[in-house]
């Protein structure tokens, strides 16, 4: 009775519901790998570091990155994958207490998706005291892309 069974529910549904659903099916799959991804480039006394952030998780739980002991920088999506709502960045000057917010940028929809390196923020530059030490940064949205 098990192959009967399938073969007749397939009579019952018709081809057409189970063409839907693979076709639903294959599109989430495709929604999934094309998640959007932001693609932040900091630049301190020389040295470049890329940090890639995807959408989700716990802003209050997302640690920052460190920046060659002066800096820490914080990237939070807030958000699902098929809809953005926020993009926030974080950045710290390290000092031997605790690090010290100096710059806090928020960013709503819409978004532009581009290859450019700073096409969401633009390029910024941040000085810290005491040494006027400077951090540059830019960051990007990228649909699907590392």
């Amino acid at each position: 009775m098990g192959i009967y069974a399938v073969f007749s529910w397939f009579g019952r549904a018709g081809l057409g519901r189970v063409v839907g659903l693979t076709v639903l099916g294959s599109l989430f799959c495709a929604t999934a790998f094309s998640a959007p991804l932001l693609r932040c480039e900091l630049t301190y006394a020389g040295s470049t570091h890329i940090v890639n952030t995807m959408v989700g998780g716990d802003p209050y739980k997302t640690e920052s990155v460190d920046v060659d002991g002066r800096f820490r920088f914080k990237t939070v999506i807030l958000g699902t994958a098929q809809k953005i709502d926020a993009i926030k960045l974080y950045a710290y000057y390290e000092t031997s207490r605790q690090p010290i917010l100096i710059e806090e940028a928020k960013y709503l929809p819409p978004f532009a998706n581009s290859d450019s390196p700073y096409a969401l923020t633009g390029l910024h530059m941040l000085y810290a005291p005491p040494l006027g030490r400077e951090l540059q940064y830019g960051c990007a949205l990228r649909e699907g892309k590392s």
